[in-house]
């Protein structure tokens, strides 16, 4: 059954420019979820792909960002990852070894930031350099940093943040860390990371998390993650969990920062500092302006700051609309998310905003591919729409 209907969707992909979207199938009889969340889905799949089946809309010719998100979870049906009716398919990963290497590759650079990590000032200088390696993650230039890094003063900290400005087309830093030492000052607030990728980039999200809480930022990092397999590298529950119980594991003697800091990420994630949550918004095209409710109340009466990782969630954002490039980010974000948000984002597709002129210009002289290739990136910050 499973094979047929795999093969059904590679038909229909073959031949894309012909074939016209359908709905989702559902069957609250086979799934392992309630019957409350499958309707709940059906019911935001039908809203999603309603304009597009009614238009007689094909894969390609359906927006692209849409097409994207429906194929992944035609995948999710076509291997029937919810029907409990069958134990070799239920709950099963598609791209569990692509995410279980990229975990085993990610602990060598791992292990150069966990020592970098614990070493971080509890300043808006730590700040700073926490969410600098969760947006450049291993492309950051570290060569600068000083042997004796917990006795360094602000300034050293300063020169190895601004030797990653060359690449960075807007920079709200200063907005972020001024809201972080608020939190601080008040004895730490609820923080949420909006998660992309597993792996190495996970990791890096990981360890902003840690310094968040060991630097009273954060009493608590809630984690917003994906809910079925999607993107192949797309983060689930469960990868973070593994990601943890992974560097947990690693050898004490070979990699003693990534173990240290695996062990004090399961302590978080058992003290209950770290909270995971997956949410069916997470792998849905919609603008985020078209939060559920549930969510979007969630957001705007508990979580103090969001950081939006990656370039899918960025789009989404943005509502991947063409906006002008120096709109800024505050007046495009800002005036709709629930709380205060901050994107950390490579480029890696040709839509954005809150970027300076001048900016523009030099990237795109510099590299035709500037908005595409991961060389350059933004800050973004965002007050957030009632606060």
């Amino acid at each position: 059954m499973v094979p047929a209907r795999l093969e059904e969707l590679r038909a229909e992909l073959t031949e894309a420019g012909q074939t016209k979207l359908t709905f989702l199938k559902f069957d609250e009889a086979e799934d392992g979820r309630s019957s409350e969340a499958v309707k709940r889905e059906e019911r935001e799949w039908r809203e999603i792909l309603g304009p597009y089946v009614e238009a007689g809309d094909t894969w390609l010719s359906a927006p692209w960002l849409v097409a994207e998100f429906y194929a992944y979870r035609r995948l999710i049906e076509s291997l029937g990852y919810y029907d409990k009716s069958n134990p070799a398919t239920y709950l099963y990963d598609p791209f569990l070894v692509a995410k279980r290497a990229g975990l085993v590759s990610s602990v060598n650079s791992a292990e150069n930031l966990m020592a970098k990590v614990t070493a971080l000032p509890k300043t808006k200088e730590g700040v700073a350099l926490a969410a600098a390696f969760a947006l450049w993650g291993n492309t950051m230039d570290l060569s600068i940093w000083p042997a004796d890094a917990e006795n360094s003063g602000a300034d050293v900290f300063q020169k190895i943040l601004h030797a990653a400005d060359d690449n960075l087309l807007h920079d709200d830093t200063d907005k972020l860390t001024d809201l972080c030492e608020g939190l601080r000052e008040r004895g730490g607030g609820r923080v949420d990371v909006i998660v992309d990728n597993a792996g190495f980039e996970l990791v890096t999200d990981l360890a902003l998390a840690d310094h968040l809480v060991a630097s009273g930022v954060a009493k608590v990092v809630t984690f917003q993650l994906k809910s079925h397999p999607t993107f192949v590298s797309d983060a689930l529950e469960k990868d973070l969990r593994e990601t943890v119980e992974h560097y947990a594991a690693l050898d004490p003697e070979r990699y003693p920062h990534a173990r240290e800091g695996g062990e004090r990420w399961r302590r978080y994630l058992d003290d209950g500092k770290w909270v995971c949550h997956e949410d069916d918004f997470w792998v849905q095209p919609s603008p985020m302006w078209e939060m559920p409710n549930p969510l979007r109340a969630d957001l705007r009466e508990g979580c103090d700051l969001a950081f939006v990782k990656g370039d899918a969630n960025y789009r989404r954002l943005l509502g991947d609309r063409e906006w002008d490039y120096t709109v800024p980010f505050d007046d495009v974000v800002g005036c709709y998310f629930p709380c205060p948000v901050c994107a950390l984002r490579t480029l890696k597709a040709e839509v954005g905003c809150g970027m300076e002129a001048g900016q523009v210009e030099r990237a795109r002289g510099l590299d035709d591919e500037w908005m595409v290739n991961g060389r350059f990136g933004v800050v973004h910050f965002g007050n957030g729409a009632d606060r």
